[in-house]
């Protein structure tokens, strides 16, 4: 099959890039709006950047009418009317259940901490909270937001983060920063209604073996 994506409908695009980029890890991210609510979506567009300076990005779409939706609202630079801040925790096995919760439109202002079960705690040096029972949380100040298609349903949006501190749990590195990860156990977004777990794992040197 030859596809032009300009022939397809907007779902069948979103449904072919979910089905063939995986797995994809899930960004858990927490914001907190102007005016003090905290907002929990998890996003599976989501990667590093670099390492100098520690960056990283997610990717939340906008609405079905082109609105930004919370996270973006709430995390794009103060200059656009944001608060330039938002916190990254990983999906693991054990909470995954309840991130999935998470992803449950609300109104704006209510807690999708209150609906999945998941406890928000203070970040260290931004406003909004983390999720207690994730092991990893990288806080974000917000560098830049990129537009794909600005006001459109389903335009995407790269949010693009400085990460300013990191929380990981002492039992899950080693005195060289090496991520135990057996330990760790990490959950991937597929396509559908699929994830994966990271449990089948090998090791392979780069370069001609």
């Amino acid at each position: 099959m030859n596809v032009d994506p300009n022939e397809l409908e907007i779902a069948e695009r979103y449904k072919l890039l979910i089905g063939t980029i995986g797995p994809r890890p899930i960004a858990v991210v927490s914001t907190v709006s102007t005016d003090g609510k905290p907002n929990l979506a998890p996003f599976s567009f989501f990667a590093g950047v670099g390492s100098n300076p520690m960056t990283l990005l997610f990717c939340p779409a906008n609405d079905g009418d082109g609105n930004e939706k919370d996270s973006l609202r709430n995390a794009k630079p103060e200059s656009e009317g944001g608060t330039g801040q938002f916190a990254v925790c990983v999906a693991t096995a054990e909470i995954i259940e309840r991130v999935a919760v998470a992803a449950e439109p609300l109104p704006r202002g209510e807690s999708e901490y209150d609906l999945s079960g998941l406890t928000p705690i203070p970040c260290d040096t931004i406003q909004a909270p983390r999720v207690k029972e994730s092991p990893v949380c990288f806080e974000c100040e917000t560098v830049s937001v990129t537009r794909t298609n600005p006001g459109a349903p389903a335009g995407g949006n790269v949010v693009m983060g400085r990460v300013v501190r990191v929380h990981v749990e002492d039992s899950l590195l080693n005195e060289r920063m090496h991520t135990d990860q057996a330990a760790i156990d990490l959950v991937g977004r597929m396509g559908g209604l699929s994830y994966c777990h990271t449990r089948d794992r090998f090791d392979l040197r780069p370069g001609k073996q």
